[in-house]
């Protein structure tokens, strides 16, 4: 695996910004491979074998998007939207999970790391480099139940609205008694239309 400072540069140049969910993201990222074992994601051979579920769409998302090589578009990231600086991390092959989250406490902690630094922004930035895994984050492992349509690879499963037509894909479709409906149709979606 590349070093800490190779992958926060890679991610700052992805991101557009250095900042302390930069680094939150890179360490979060690194740990994660790290307790999953896979040395380098982006090796031809480990791209099939991980899922990252993040919980939150914020700055540390983009890092560890940057630093496992795992994409939305590819299904080997999945995002849920819990509001929580949390990711969790899942080798295909061993079934192996760990969810870590950045801790509250570690605000306070780079306060007392970084005394000298004034502006608490980059006492953070320099804190959270200098903390330990187990002051900056919480590491448990779990297990992530997968069913075949959440898995990377071509599409498992379709069907069709019978409101709309529209194509549901990987089993999102919900069923309405004798109907199989899109999300939208369902009253599920997230935009009302006009």
């Amino acid at each position: 695996m590349k070093s800490f400072e190779e992958l926060l540069e890679a991610s700052v140049a992805a991101h557009g910004h250095l900042c302390a969910g930069q680094v939150i993201g890179v360490r979060m990222a690194m740990l994660g491979l790290k307790l999953v074992e896979i040395e380098d994601p982006n090796e031809k051979e480990n791209r099939k074998k991980l899922i990252v579920y993040v919980e939150i769409d914020r700055c540390a998302t983009d890092a560890i998007q940057s630093v496992t090589g795992c994409r939305l578009g590819r299904r080997s990231l999945k995002y849920k939207d819990f509001g929580v600086n949390a990711a969790t991390f899942l080798n295909l092959e061993t079934g192996k999970a760990f969810r870590i989250v950045s801790t509250e406490e570690s605000r306070a902690l780079a306060d007392t790391l970084v005394p000298v630094e004034t502006d608490p922004y980059k006492r953070q930035l320099v804190g959270y480099q200098r903390m330990s895994d187990e002051d900056l984050f919480h590491i448990e492992p779990v297990e992530v139940p997968l069913q075949e349509t959440e898995m990377p690879g071509p599409t498992k499963k379709k069907a069709t609205c019978t409101r709309c037509g529209q194509v549901v894909r990987d089993g999102r479709e919900v069923v309405d008694g004798d109907e199989v409906l899109c999300r939208p149709c369902a009253g599920k979606g997230y935009f009302k239309k006009l």
